[in-house]
């Protein structure tokens, strides 16, 4: 560790983001994000730290490291026309893709993340409130396969206002989910979740990916994401004047500084909109003065 320099830990920290990166074999690779650079920076620091309180060495190299400033990419974000688009032609869709244009409903309107979506259950709906309560998550790896974990984090827990035609929707969807239970009898398995395979079991975490897709595909609709619904429902919030602690709840973000971070520029445009409208309001009184 000692033969470790500032200068070689910063030449690590630029190849993170080097937009020319290449693996081993020349393959290409994605330049890593500015959070991500961060935590690989704090690590290393966090080493070397101790390695100073052992006595190992007489200090951290690390400390006249300098994070690149960065650009933040622009997000791509769907449009209120656009969602109102999809949700119209999610009306023509065949009954096999009732369950994804549910799922894709809730996105909008909700803005959950992907794995809180699939790790709904039906005991999440409090019919008579209009809420919904985000518990856990459904997530997948290789080795464990799909299972249940708890959220990104304690604000993560939340509860979430549903508006009337949505709990209709849910309605009508789970009358037809119950129709498809009665129809695959003792062959289905039993986990309560709002999205499942044909068989009851929790959706794959790639199916709702796949027939967006598809759907995007035979629809000529502009394709971006499934994660694109959650910037588009805190950009909903914000452009109608929503405070940032209101959104950060909304969102199930920890802090509030972490949804000012992520929506900066949002935030600004909204601002100056509303600063406009002062300055409107202002003139407008007194130009009535003046007649």
């Amino acid at each position: 560790m000692d033969k470790i320099t500032t200068r070689n830990i910063q030449m690590f920290i630029v190849d993170l983001i080097n937009e020319n990166r290449k693996d081993r074999r020349g393959k290409p690779l994605k330049p890593y994000s500015p959070k991500t650079v961060k935590n690989y920076k704090t690590f290393i620091s966090s080493v070397f730290d101790y390695s100073v309180k052992m006595q190992m060495l007489p200090d951290n190299p690390c400390r006249n490291v300098v994070l690149p400033k960065l650009k933040p990419k622009e997000r791509n974000i769907y449009t209120l026309e656009e969602v109102q688009k999809m949700l119209d032609l999610f009306e023509e869709e065949t009954e096999a893709n009732y369950k994804y244009t549910i799922f894709f409903t809730l996105a909008a309107f909700t803005g959950l993340r992907r794995g809180e979506l699939l790790g709904l259950e039906w005991k999440d709906i409090y019919w008579d409130d209009s809420l919904l309560k985000v518990v856990r998550t459904s997530e997948y790896t290789k080795e464990k396969g799909i299972y249940t974990d708890t959220p990104k984090t304690e604000s993560s827990k939340r509860f979430i206002k549903l508006p009337p035609e949505i709990i209709q929707k849910l309605k009508e969807y789970k009358a037809w989910q119950d129709k498809l239970k009665e129809e695959v009898g003792s062959k289905w398995i039993e986990s309560d979740r709002l999205f499942t395979k044909t068989d009851g079991s929790p959706m794959g975490m790639r199916q709702p990916y796949k027939f967006f897709e598809r759907f995007c595909a035979k629809t000529g609709m502009r394709f971006v994401n499934i994660h694109s619904f959650r910037h588009f429902n805190a950009s909903i919030l914000i452009n109608n004047g929503v405070d940032v602690r209101t959104v950060q709840g909304c969102l199930g973000h920890s802090c509030a500084t972490t949804t000012l971070n992520i929506y900066a520029h949002t935030f600004q445009e909204a601002q100056a909109r509303a600063m406009d409208d002062v300055a409107k309001c202002i003139l407008n009184r007194e130009n009535e003065k003046k007649t």
